[in-house]
């Protein structure tokens, strides 16, 4: 039986490349990953709690930005996760990218670290390494952009992420590594330590 486990994607960018990484077979095939697309941060939690509490998953998880310059949302949905479990959690559920998630889909092409969470200013590194012009994550923009994230340059987006911070609190940083290297591996002990603390 194949362990079901759900992300709850923060938007259409999140959901579309987890859903390429899929597609591509990087990760191990005992894993059955269903994604939801909830459309903003604001959304998260409370789909989050939904998912959860309907015991149709052996594991729900999180994959959203650090949010912008106040990080206050962010900071929220920690908090409100940690609250719901009563117990210091949300480390252990949320994938993030820190200023954005983009600094993960980048990471696949070139080592680099964002510093800015803003389409307009990373638009020059996606039309640098990706020739698509002024991306604003439009449909046909992120269609072009995802079908460029190949088997190829998975190994490559992990040896740059290896680079950066998994604190939160840091600008260029992610804990995205921590989590490919458990959906890559058929040991699924993992989830059973995550739900005991749940």
């Amino acid at each position: 039986m194949k362990s079901r486990i759900c992300i709850i994607c923060e938007g259409y960018e999140e959901k579309e490349y987890f859903d390429r990484l899929v597609e591509l077979n990087v990760f191990s095939n005992i894993y059955n990953f269903i994604t939801v697309n909830v459309k903003s941060i604001n959304n998260i939690f409370r789909r989050y709690q939904e998912k959860y509490q309907s015991n149709s998953y052996h594991l729900v998880l999180i994959f959203c930005d650090t949010d912008k310059i106040s990080k206050s949302k962010y900071i929220e949905l920690k908090d409100k996760i940690n609250k719901f479990h009563g117990n210091i959690v949300s480390d252990k559920i949320i994938m993030f990218g820190n200023p954005s998630t983009m600094q993960i889909f980048l990471s696949h092409f070139k080592d680099i670290k964002l510093t800015s969470q803003s389409k307009h200013v990373n638009a020059n590194y996606i039309d640098e390494l990706l020739d698509i012009k002024k991306y604003d994550a439009k449909d046909a923009q992120r269609k072009e952009f995802f079908i460029k994230i190949k088997r190829n340059n998975y190994s490559l987006m992990k040896e740059n992420i290896k680079k950066l911070s998994n604190n939160d609190e840091d600008v260029s940083s992610t804990n995205f590594l921590e989590f490919i290297e458990k959906f890559e591996s058929d040991d699924v002990s993992w989830i059973n330590t995550i739900n005991q603390i749940l």
